[in-house]
């Protein structure tokens, strides 16, 4: 297991990702407290150690080389985070025929202003999937 890995796994079970709960019984609060910490490494550009730690879901997606250039496609030229107030999270059951791929998801939206467009509000959005173990884990970061 990486690093990161460890890290994201250590910070899931101190935060109260993990567990053997159904989606409904998930604490906002803390998918809210997990997105944060996930997109602040994007903004310390530890992308690729984020997708390290990610789901499989995720990883089974995009291969890492790939998530990097994405991210850094859309985050690089928005400068570096002014103000970031989370708006919404939603829980989803996916059904897939492929078992890491479906299963219970949570996303965390965020309103964002960033340095290079101080006068425009985006939103981020991270994601969360259930893993097999039960571990709630990073599975992607969208900015639109």
């Amino acid at each position: 297991m990486t690093r990161i890995a460890k890290i994201l796994l250590t910070a899931a079970c101190l935060s109260g990702w993990f567990g053997f709960a159904a989606a409904q019984d998930v604490e906002p609060s803390d998918m809210v407290r997990g997105g944060l910490q996930a997109i602040q490494m994007v903004d310390q550009n530890k992308v690729g150690e984020l997708w390290d730690g990610a789901a499989v879901a995720a990883r089974k997606r995009v291969t890492r080389d790939e998530f990097v250039k994405q991210v850094a496609a859309v985050r690089n030229p928005m400068g570096a985070p002014q103000q970031r107030t989370w708006v919404a999270v939603n829980r989803q059951v996916v059904n897939d025929t492929d078992p890491d791929l479906g299963g219970q998801y949570v996303s965390v939206e965020y309103e964002s202003r960033f340095a290079n467009k101080p006068t425009v509000t985006v939103r981020e959005l991270v994601s969360f999937h259930l893993d097999r173990d039960r571990v709630w884990r990073f599975s992607g970061y969208v900015l639109r």
